[in-house]
């Protein structure tokens, strides 16, 4: 059953270029990416097409890690389900983007998480269908690692908030945001050499 969700998502994987446009074709005309459209998930669509462009624009890779990517010795997808309006994805896609655009044996394929559902109940995070959920796949499609939905740091900052207060709020959304910003992504590639 997994492989089968694994193989469709690999027909219907469209690169971070063309998932790039599919997003701001639909800001667009109005909508978010997924099967609920809220005035809330366009607000964050908006604001999350403009961070991946700066970090397009402004994020670049350490050394170690261009060195780290030279000793990949066979092929790889990274198959990553995804969301526009998520605020964790548009920090590290463009990162995950840099990282695999680095290397010949990298393939990044991105899919929708809502239109993939099937696939997404496979690789819950805590029960939850958090996203980014980066899958990592051989040249036979086998799932190698899984990575997400947040670097190593911020997934430490939402269980110490979640266990003082109980959830997450705006201000701990607004400290999140800040941290990315800080981190510049660093944190995102350390793990991402740790998938390889």
């Amino acid at each position: 059953m997994i492989k089968k969700s694994i193989e469709e998502g690999l027909q219907k994987g469209i690169s971070y270029v063309a998932y790039r446009t599919l997003i701001s074709d639909l800001l667009a005309s109005g909508k978010s990416s997924g099967a609920i459209q809220s005035e809330a998930l366009l607000t964050y669509s908006k604001l999350n097409d403009k961070r991946m462009k700066r970090l397009d624009k402004t994020s670049k890779l350490s050394q170690e890690t261009i060195v780290a990517l030279k000793s990949i010795d066979a092929p790889v997808t990274w198959l990553v389900l995804t969301e526009g309006w998520c605020g964790d994805a548009a920090q590290s896609l463009p990162i995950i983007n840099k990282i695999a655009s680095e290397s010949t044996q990298i393939t990044l394929k991105i899919i929708l998480r809502d239109d993939h559902e099937e696939l997404m109940n496979h690789f819950l995070t805590n029960g939850g269908k958090s996203i980014p959920k980066l899958i990592a796949l051989n040249a036979k499609s086998e799932v190698l690692n899984t990575w997400g939905p947040r670097p190593t740091v911020a997934t430490k900052m939402v269980k110490n908030y979640k266990e003082k207060h109980g959830q997450l709020d705006a201000s701990f959304k607004q400290d999140l945001q800040i941290w990315y910003n800080k981190d510049k992504g660093v944190n995102i590639e350390e793990n991402m050499l740790d998938l390889f």
